[in-house]
């Protein structure tokens, strides 16, 4: 990829990417640059002319933005730990997570100029682009960011709740081409952990608690982005967070120092491994370990990223798995702005160790790659020092080489921004995403009344709303302004939590599930003056015995627009999804759970998978 010069003899173009073919001086091709060479002929050839530097940049993920003009930043930011310029052509890094995205036009500029970047290194190894989901509607930027140009659907819990496998791999293969027609090649997700301790934060981007479903869903997911075979039309997906991020101790997150223990006091862990097989079975192409540390467990109680038992005991020697393991991020060092730490460095177990020896330990524990970091120094001094065999390097580097060569980044590291803009959030794949939020909605409750059922409402009758767009409700009803002038109510509702006020503690929806007064008395004030709708949104298993109670209807969405749950209400589309969650009915019950055991909660008001459907009013 040394320079851009169109090739006749090049690859096949496919799916809006620019190909090019690199000459020599002497009109022929490096053998790492013939397309035409098995990929571990080319593997050999590029790793024999690498140096140490290049080989250390390799193994670091780099967060990296863009400015919305589509040119690269090159100044420092928080999360930019140095100018674009540097990070490629100086620490020769070449895997970046976007943590940002411009329109998809820019986009694609933008990834053209990073590729150029990396074209003038001495050996041209063309970058790679990652990011977390962008589909759905959470805006966590620790773990995903939704809307934009995208199209847009249900959160993975609310694939989950469709139960409906060629729908996951329609989403897959949709975000599919979406990412890869703006330079997107690896997916860090889906999460195959188990959402078994209800006050987790990270539930929504989980398939629920049922090991059977989360693995039906992953595999399809996978089996979406990546295909059947890795090829120059996938995207390679890094399954996480291995084994199972579920478990956390009293539900807090281990992105933070008081959520860093895993629990197994239901002796549970081998469950939470099961949709871990299923994406090996899938074909996973990278695997990455959670934050937290495991208690109570035959292994060393340090983060799954720096625990040998648990990568090479465990991953790789049980299960066989030879793909890349990437860090989560931000293991070695915190984020620090103006002299402020911002984010500590999620280093638990091993908080006491300097930033080079939790390097030389994820290392040893048999990692290849660090998210977030730019430091391939340290394992430039820590090779030359003796403390890390450069074999063991070399490990590492073949293993990222390989998905690099079968992503075809080096026979088509160029991108079309025109076909960008045709692609990514085209009518059709906005409409599937449509269409996917309205089959993950799940009917919870619906009332009798004397002549059959609340739902489907018929008509146009003279509705108060909350939560909802007044214009988007206007299409249905006939909105007022006050419930006395109403005849019935919709509101919509988000899962509570207790908001936390760190950087980025505030982004995460942690603590309590049930609402507290005096929201909790005006919803159920509501509820008892009028015959009320209630959609709530569950990014987590909220506790709503009274308004499961008070309401005339009862809906679970997890990410759908106004419009969906209004289809949903007035009958224009069936209800057919299904809790991939149990609801518990008190906060007693959740606190009395083990966090490593499914649906334990003593009497939920909804059991997992329940969800009724309008049929119940022909049955009727």
């Amino acid at each position: 990829m040394k320079s851009a010069n169109p090739g006749s003899e090049a690859p096949v173009l496919t799916e809006g990417q620019v190909t090019f073919r690199d000459l020599n001086k002497n009109g022929r091709l490096d053998p790492y640059e013939d397309p035409r060479r098995p990929i571990q002929e080319r593997i050999a050839d590029l790793l024999s002319q690498m140096n140490l530097e290049e080989k250390a940049g390799m193994m670091f993920h780099a967060m990296i933005g863009m400015n919305q003009d589509g040119s690269l930043i090159e100044e420092t930011q928080a999360f930019n730990p140095a100018r674009t310029s540097e990070l490629v052509g100086e620490r020769l890094i070449n895997h970046f997570n976007v943590y940002q995205v411009a329109p998809p036009r820019h986009m694609a500029e933008w990834y053209n100029q990073l590729q150029k970047l990396a074209e003038r290194t001495r050996l041209g190894i063309p970058v790679t682009i990652s990011s977390d989901p962008c589909h759905a509607f959470s805006k966590n930027p620790a773990t995903g960011y939704g809307g934009g140009a995208f199209s847009q659907w249900p959160e993975p819990i609310g694939l989950a709740a469709t139960g409906d496998e060629a729908l996951v791999k329609e989403f897959g293969d949709i975000a599919r081409q979406e990412y890869v027609a703006v330079g997107i090649r690896t997916a860090l997700h889906p999460m195959a952990d188990l959402a078994t301790e209800p006050r987790w934060a990270r539930i929504n981007g989980t398939f629920g608690e049922d090991a059977e479903l989360t693995s039906r869903m992953v595999s399809a997911y996978i089996r979406g982005f990546q295909g059947e075979k890795l090829g120059p039309i996938s995207v390679a997906c890094m399954t996480k967070h291995f084994p199972g991020g579920g478990p956390q101790k009293d539900g807090e997150d281990p992105h933070f120092s008081y959520g860093k223990d895993q629990v197994y006091p239901g002796n549970n862990f081998e469950y939470h491994q099961v949709p871990f097989q299923a994406a090996f079975k899938a074909g996973t192409t990278m695997i990455m370990p959670y934050y937290g540390r495991p208690l109570g467990l035959p292994v060393e109680e340090v983060g799954f990223g720096f625990n040998k038992d648990v990568i090479t005991g465990l991953l790789r020697g049980k299960y066989g798995f030879d793909g890349v393991v990437c860090t989560d991020w931000l293991l070695i060092h915190p984020v620090v702005v103006n002299g402020q730490v911002i984010m500590e460095a999620k280093c638990w177990g091993v908080e006491d160790l300097s930033p080079e020896e939790r390097i030389q330990k994820a290392i040893d524990a048999g990692v290849d790659q660090f998210g977030g970091e730019a430091c391939p120094e340290i394992i430039v001094a820590l090779v030359k020092n003796g403390q890390i065999p450069e074999a063991r390097i070399d490990e590492s580097v073949r293993r990222l080489l390989k998905d690099k060569f079968r992503l075809g980044l080096f026979d088509a590291p160029y991108l079309d921004p025109e076909n960008a803009e045709l692609v990514v959030g085209n009518s059709d794949f906005r409409k599937a995403g449509e269409a996917a939020q309205r089959k993950s909605i799940v009917l919870l409750k619906n009332a009798t009344i004397s002549n059959g059922k609340f739902l489907p409402l018929h008509g146009k009758p003279l509705i108060y709303v909350e939560g909802i767009d007044p214009e988007v409700a206007g299409k249905y009803g006939q909105v007022v302004a006050s419930p006395a002038h109403a005849e019935l109510a919709i509101i919509r509702l988000a899962c509570p939590f207790q908001p936390r006020h760190g950087f980025l503690d505030s982004h995460f929806h942690a603590g309590d599930l049930d609402f507290k007064s005096p929201e909790k008395e005006r919803i159920l004030g509501l509820l008892d003056e009028i015959p009320t709708i209630v959609d709530i949104y569950l990014d987590r298993p909220a506790v709503i015995p009274e308004i499961a109670e008070k309401s005339a209807a009862l809906l679970a969405d997890f990410g759908a627009s106004d419009a969906a749950v209004l289809d949903i209400i007035f009958g224009k589309f069936k209800p057919g999804g299904k809790l991939p969650f149990e609801l518990p009915s008190s906060m007693e019950a959740v606190k009395m759970q083990k966090e490593d055991l499914p649906y334990d909660s003593e009497d939920p008001v909804f059991p997992f998978g329940h969800g009724l459907t309008y049929y119940e009013v022909l049955r009727n």
